[in-house]
């Protein structure tokens, strides 16, 4: 591909690195014994959906209703909604029902909202969302309100799902397994409780990348979700969890300007082109909001994105020789922080080093 052809800021993706990356995991979960769900909110894209997949159009993870219509319509089936349903939703899932034949499992963790969907004519199957540890969502291990919520829906209970997202505040691969089997144990025990009140449980899910990646066992889940395996970031790369090398997604920007009196040069992408996330920088400060790297060869420049504004990135400057190596106009790429949140900035598209373009969905 011939970068200096695209208008910047353009979102660049390794093919290659998506496919490693997708067979790895695939071939891990194979090896465990459970069925890959991939999360797709973090590509947003139904090609590297199929590379998720290995062409398999079913059982993937979505975060939002477009991604769940856009998903549909391209002919995925079984698509879990992995965010907890409420009424303003009902009739456009009814409608994408209708419309694609597609089953979207949705997700709750309260009895309201179980006799919501019981009373509103949606035939959607629904897993109860278990608190694992992370305390985002989800009712704990042992509260009476699981049975209550598995009588009021009945054969539309499918199972349960939890997501050990605290996995993502270390860096040590012994408390990632920890959390690991805190996670399996919670959502293991939870489908226990609901068949010891009489009821079925078709799925048992859990994950996210780290603990699907260094859990030691998975023995009672049937299966797990994760996502940001497919383009990692520096947020993966600085707990571990990955190589350099294995990031497959950066951005393209061009040097817009020099101040060699300030000691910094400005790019365009800012906080809209790589987002405002800093979750890298616990564990990898240098990391700010992006390492910037050559264009053509990935190759870390030993300078970051300092400070971004809407539509400037500021990049200060150690080595004098660094403003003679890009000079204005110029074009760096810069590997981003949390690939979740960059990808998500309103690109619309991937350019692929190959050259092809691939689509993809924004909004809600």
């Amino acid at each position: 591909m011939n970068f200096a052809d695209l208008e910047t800021p353009a979102l660049i993706l390794d093919p290659d690195r998506l496919a490693a990356n997708a067979k790895r995991m695939r071939d891990h979960c194979a090896a465990k014994g459970v069925t890959l769900r991939p999360h797709v909110k973090t590509p947003k894209s139904v090609d590297v959906a199929k590379v998720a997949t290995d062409g398999r159009m079913s059982t993937i993870t979505v975060s939002t209703v477009a991604e769940a219509e856009y998903f549909a319509k391209a002919g995925f089936d079984d698509i879990l909604y992995a965010v907890g349903i409420v009424p303003n939703k009902f009739a456009r899932l009814a409608r994408i029902g209708a419309e694609t034949g597609k089953t979207i499992v949705l997700t709750l963790d309260s009895l309201d909202m179980a006799k919501a969907v019981a009373a509103s004519g949606l035939d959607n199957p629904v897993v109860i969302e278990v608190d694992c540890g992370e305390h985002r969502g989800g009712l704990a291990p042992g509260d009476p309100v699981v049975a209550e919520i598995a009588a009021v829906l009945g054969a539309q209970l499918a199972g349960v799902m939890t997501h050990g997202g605290q996995s993502y505040a270390c860096d040590k691969p012994e408390d990632v397994k920890k959390i690991a089997r805190d996670e399996v144990t919670a959502a293991v025990t939870v489908a226990d409780q609901i068949r010891a009140a009489g009821g079925a449980v078709r799925i048992v899910s859990v994950g996210s990348t780290p603990t699907v990646q260094l859990a030691d066992s998975l023995d009672g889940v049937t299966e797990v979700r994760a996502g940001i395996y497919l383009l990692y970031d520096l947020s993966q790369y600085s707990r571990n969890i990955c190589v350099l090398e294995d990031i497959a997604v950066s951005v393209l920007a061009s040097v817009i300007g020099h101040n060699r009196n300030a000691g910094v040069m400005t790019l365009d992408s800012g906080g809209l082109a790589l987002s405002k996330d800093l979750g890298a920088n616990a564990y990898m400060p240098e990391a700010k909001y992006g390492l910037v790297c050559d264009a053509e060869t990935l190759e870390p420049l030993n300078a970051c994105v300092n400070i971004v504004h809407q539509e400037h990135g500021t990049v200060k400057v150690s080595d004098p020789a660094l403003f003679d190596r890009l000079p204005v106009g110029s074009l760096v790429r810069v590997l981003p922080n949390h690939a979740c949140m960059t990808v998500a900035g309103g690109y619309g598209k991937y350019h692929l080093t190959d050259g092809r373009i691939w689509n993809r969905i924004d909004g809600w």
